[in-house]
């Protein structure tokens, strides 16, 4: 009698597949939350679990740009951006979202019809895996709630982070891929972008706060002549 022995490939799968699935439930969380310091936890932990991703997906494959994507996560998305976003919510002094376009229920609801519809525009696409079942679909999923994240919340702040949340689906889905992530140079780019759209942002946020005594965006109709 022989005994199947896992191969390396079948764990990081498996890894990968439950790594990935974490990252959508913290995606739920941030939807249902209002609290602005426990999204930019949720955010930094779900950052994390991207950056475990890339290691996974490096080790296996033998692909040393990738150990590059995961640590320059760690630092940017896991320490750096979240520190900033912490300093500029206790700066502000505003530390919940008030009230959300749409209810939980309802939020719930929807981002359960979104699940679905990225996993199907996902499904042409699932043959290129090589690592963690339904990843591709899981991203695409990302990318989705992270835009509803951002048309659903006034804060400006909260609208930040949903950017992020975007940008670690797009990530996701690049190292789903068969190329394991795209070349260096064009996710270098892509990372010191975000990191720059999210200071230019973090002063904005300041701005209008100090402008309206409020981080509502819907306050800059206000500017209209």
């Amino acid at each position: 009698m022989t005994m199947n022995v896992p191969t390396s490939n079948e764990i990081g799968s498996q890894l990968i597949t439950l790594m990935a699935a974490l990252m959508l439930v913290l995606q739920l969380l941030m939807v249902v939350q209002r609290m602005l310091l426990t999204n930019i936890r949720l955010f930094a932990l779900q950052s994390l679990l991207l950056a475990g991703i890339a290691g996974v997906v490096a080790y296996i494959n033998d692909a040393p740009h990738v150990y590059v994507v995961a640590v320059l996560t760690i630092i940017g998305k896991v320490v750096f951006l979240p520190w900033l976003l912490n300093r500029q919510v206790r700066r502000i002094g505003i530390t919940q979202e008030i009230e959300p376009l749409l209810n939980a229920p309802t939020s719930m609801l929807l981002c359960g019809g979104l699940t679905l519809l990225g996993y199907i525009v996902a499904r042409p696409f699932t043959a290129l895996e090589r690592l963690g079942n339904n990843t591709l679909g899981i991203a695409m999923t990302l990318v989705l709630t992270g835009f509803f994240l951002m048309f659903n919340r006034l804060k400006a702040l909260t609208q930040v982070l949903a950017l992020l949340t975007v940008e670690n689906g797009v990530m996701l889905a690049a190292i789903a891929l068969t190329t394991y992530g795209m070349p260096l140079v064009v996710e270098l780019g892509i990372f010191f972008d975000v990191m720059v759209a999210v200071m230019v942002l973090g002063i904005l946020v300041y701005r209008i706060r100090e402008s309206f005594d409020s981080m509502d965006t819907s306050k800059l109709n206000q500017l209209k002549g």
